[in-house]
């Protein structure tokens, strides 16, 4: 797959579209469940919204990784925007500071096997989200 498939630019809703689609093909091709499937592209949605609501611009990557007979589907969506002055009030349900329902952030890493954030003030938000694939 050519790098240029991996990458997916945010700058407008459509642009969401776009990273949950493909992330959903990626999950797809590399044999994932239609559940998870499902809970990828949802995940993605998610993460790509707050980079378009919060940093205007951003980028979502994808990457399929093995360890020890296990794959995941790895997604790291970055941005340069204005960054999360307190991450454990951003993580928990409720709590947003855009007016929403606050269920984005702490949505995508209940939906996700594996969710690590780093932000800093001014800097911006990297976060990395895995999906182990299941074993049929």
């Amino acid at each position: 797959m050519p790098e240029t498939d991996l990458l997916v630019t945010i700058a407008g809703e459509a642009d969401i579209l776009s990273a949950r689609q493909r992330g959903k093909e990626i999950a797809r091709t590399s044999g994932f469940s239609l559940g998870d499937q499902a809970v990828i592209a949802v995940a993605i949605s998610e993460i790509a919204r707050n980079i378009l609501l919060y940093a205007k611009r951003g980028e979502v990557r994808f990457d399929v990784v093995n360890d020890g007979g296990r794959s995941a589907l790895v997604i790291v969506a970055s941005d340069r925007g204005p960054g999360i002055s307190d991450l454990e009030l951003a993580l928990q349900e409720g709590y947003s500071t855009s007016g929403g329902l606050g269920l984005g952030l702490p949505g995508a890493r209940r939906l996700m096997d594996d969710f690590e954030i780093e932000s800093q003030k001014g800097r911006g938000t990297t976060i990395t989200m895995r999906k182990w694939r299941r074993n049929a």
